[in-house]
């Protein structure tokens, strides 16, 4: 099932219109105004022609009719405006009725308006918590959606997105472009690093750092079309928490004591999930862990979660009308230098 729509709510000021808090307050007291569609279509042409790179970042603003059309089509706000996790700029929106929400295409030097993802994978991003100025490592960040939405519940002052496999990369590189306006995107570190080692490169230099690590997606894995593949993929699986928990031990390295880690996969399997966590917990004396039970009953309404796990993690569980997930979220914090 396709997730709900994510529209971006631009941080940066619009030069062509309102920012997004102005627009909200204008829209209370009469209708919003809408874009003519003719009209940017020149200013894209022209402006792209004369302004080149910099173009990009003026038209950087919020789409006014976004919002209201996707109330139109049976979209609502997916998650309670009064939970403590969720950042006022950061938007979500699901339907109950199954359907697809058409995708954006990429185009080199247009941003687009919204990301599609299974909502469960915003909740690695609220359990981060991250504050401005923070430095930040997404240590698995490809495709990209989660560092998206990272970016809109702060601005770090450093953020550092890395993903190892050439072809994730590049898929990668281009959310990057398609979301954050050119000015942003300097801010942003891109690289292909084997994540294993950046611990030891970058020792306790992070404030937060997520591990959204390869796991046997089981959603994608279900539906593989070439059966050798999927006996390939199914002999690997074993492999995989091996690898978890290097990239975890890498992470544990690169936070500075008092810096939070948030371990996440879209797998059911335990020992992908709380086995590898368990490792962790036992092998690196200098990490605790977090509490999540306050946050799991804030989007309790959203979602379906298994009962019996510990208060430092989550297990998204698919079921009929609340299909999201499967997403397994887990939260450590370095207490102490290695």
């Amino acid at each position: 099932m396709r997730g709900p729509a994510l529209p971006l709510v631009r941080r940066a000021g619009a030069a062509l219109g309102p920012g997004a808090g102005q627009l909200e307050k204008k829209a209370k007291g009469k209708l919003q105004k809408q874009i003519c569609q003719v009209v940017l279509d020149h200013f894209e042409k022209q402006y792209t022609a004369e302004l080149r790179d910099a173009w990009s970042s003026v038209r950087f603003s919020q789409n006014p009719g976004l919002e209201s059309s996707l109330a139109e089509q049976g979209y609502h706000p997916a998650f309670p405006a009064a939970l403590p996790y969720l950042p006022a700029a950061l938007r979500c929106y699901s339907r109950t009725a199954p359907g697809r929400f058409p995708a954006q295409k990429h185009q080199p030097g247009r941003l687009k308006d919204y990301y599609l993802l299974n909502a469960a994978s915003l909740l690695p991003v609220l359990a981060l918590e991250v504050k401005d100025g923070e430095a930040v490592l997404d240590l698995c960040a490809a495709p990209g959606g989660k560092s998206v939405a990272i970016l809109q519940c702060a601005c770090p002052g450093h953020f550092h997105c890395n993903e190892y496999d050439d072809l994730r990369s590049r898929w990668l590189e281009q959310t990057i472009e398609s979301f954050i306006p050119a000015p942003l995107i300097n801010l942003i570190t891109v690289s292909k690093l084997d994540g294993r080692q950046i611990g030891d490169l970058q020792p306790e230099f992070y404030d937060k750092v997520l591990v959204d690590a390869p796991c046997s997606n089981d959603r994608s894995w279900l539906f593989s079309a070439d059966p050798q593949q999927a006996v390939l993929r199914l002999m690997q699986r074993k492999e995989l928490s091996s690898l978890q928990f290097q990239l975890l031990r890498s992470a544990v390295q690169a936070l500075r004591p008092g810096g939070s880690l948030v371990y996440s996969t879209c797998t059911l399997s335990r020992a992908e999930n709380s086995d590898v966590i368990n490792l962790i917990l036992n092998s690196c004396r200098n990490v605790m862990p977090v509490d999540l039970s306050g946050m799991a009953r804030g989007v309790s309404q959203e979602f379906t979660f298994l009962s019996g796990m510990q208060q430092h993690e989550l297990l998204v569980l698919p079921e009929k009308g609340r299909a999201w997930g499967p997403m397994y979220v887990a939260k450590l914090k370095k207490v102490s230098s290695t």
